[in-house]
């Protein structure tokens, strides 16, 4: 090799020594940069700020659209609540949720709602939700009677983790969706077909009526302008089916096989309680790594009683909850079939709650005394906050007199 080229080739280290001082100086010259600056305050934080925008608290929404979709579902476009301080809608990842909250006959509720429309319709100045009414529905029936147009809410920030995320998940990503879990995955197509979420989606979507299947045209649309992004199969549940290329009966391993690769995806599962522990027996045949399977959050149980390590025998008894908020102390009653956030939204508490599922930690309290039954599937509480006795009301079942501190909402 000639001399210059060697030349080229040496690399420039400056030591430890050198690297010591280098660090000495750096005190010094943090003074000199603080003693230039200007004594005037700084009168606003731009970090603070884009955080707020972000992450609000609270966000005071108004009803500007209501679309009927089906029979049984409607799509509300929220827009900012022009009466209010709230003059833009936080952005948010395709797949995440916004905590509603909601005053139902002088009861204070939260409800979490998959937001249905793309980050970009954000940007453009609202969201959309889609709402199926269930039968007996607390809220559900509330807002059929209740909500039209200019009805105003207010909203937690988005939240949740059911959304693509490069580091963590395949390019390729099977969706599994069951009745109004379809809502999520509108979002992630919407921002596939916008250019801006850069995966493949197929997508299997169970559905019990052919007349009451969401967004049916809008994906088909999808899939013809782009198949290779987009592929929907629907799989329906009744005993007549007439519509070309649907699947009869349930998403079982043979049609996941028939339709999917499992070789090089990611699964994002999103539906009601029932197809969880459906689906959860199906993709066990496949022995996938968890960390391939990403859910949505599972819900408040719905029928507790049924779990098969639930004590029955506590099923129908009643006991007395002392709540503690800051200098505020009130005896209510609970039912042990009913979550403790139920219990203290009938006593019209209005507790903390985002998620409802025992995931998100906002509603972590502290079990003072008392013993609780928290369902294994929604128990999100790290190992320490178990070993303090510190647990999440929502996803936690009196079995005796408790007594608790919640944190001020």
């Amino acid at each position: 090799m000639k001399e210059d080229q060697k030349q080229k080739l040496k690399v420039s280290v400056k030591g430890n020594i050198r690297d010591l001082l280098a660090f000495k100086n750096l005190t010094s010259q943090r003074r000199k940069n603080i003693d230039k600056a200007s004594e005037e305050f700084i009168k606003s934080d731009p970090v603070n700020n884009l955080a707020q925008l972000l992450h609000p608290s609270i966000q005071n929404l108004m009803i500007s659209e209501i679309k009927e979709e089906t029979k049984s579902a409607k799509t509300y476009r929220l827009i900012p609540d022009p009466d209010s301080s709230t003059d833009k809608v936080a952005y948010f990842r395709a797949g995440q949720f916004l905590s509603l909250k909601v005053d139902v006959d002088g009861t204070p509720i939260t409800r979490p709602y998959s937001i249905s429309s793309s980050p970009s319709d954000a940007l453009r100045g609202f969201y959309e939700i889609t709402i199926r009414k269930e039968d007996h529905g607390f809220l559900t029936e509330y807002v059929w009677e209740n909500w039209e147009k200019n009805t105003k809410i207010k909203s937690s920030g988005p939240n949740g983790y059911f959304y693509y995320d490069p580091i963590r998940d395949l390019k390729e990503v099977i969706g599994i969706a069951g009745g109004s879990g379809i809502t999520p995955f509108r979002s992630m197509a919407k921002e596939i077909m916008e250019g801006k979420l850069n995966i493949s989606l197929t997508l299997l979507y169970g559905s019990s009526e052919e007349d009451d299947i969401l967004f049916y045209d809008e994906f088909k649309e999808y899939e013809s302008r782009d198949p290779e992004k987009i592929k929907i199969v629907h799989v329906l549940s009744c005993e007549e089916v007439s519509l070309d290329g649907c699947e009869q009966g349930f998403i079982t391993a043979g049609i996941i096989e028939k339709y999917c690769d499992f070789s090089n995806s990611s699964v994002f599962i999103c539906g009601p309680q029932v197809m969880y522990d459906f689906i959860d027996k199906e993709l066990s045949k496949f022995n996938l790594p968890t960390n391939r399977i990403r859910k949505e959050v599972y819900g408040e149980v719905k029928d507790i009683v049924s779990l098969p390590n639930y004590p029955k025998k506590m099923a129908e008894k009643s006991f007395k909850i002392k709540v503690r908020i800051g200098n505020l102390s009130k005896d209510i009653p609970a039912n042990a079939h009913e979550s403790v956030l139920v219990a203290m939204e009938r006593a019209k508490l209005a507790p903390p709650s985002v998620c409802r599922s025992g995931q998100c930690g906002f509603c972590r309290s502290e079990l003072i005394s008392g013993e609780i039954f928290v369902n294994p599937k929604n128990d999100g509480r790290r190992t320490a906050d178990k070993i303090l006795k510190y647990f999440h009301p929502c996803s936690s079942y009196p079995l005796s007199n408790l007594e608790m501190e919640i944190p001020r909402s």
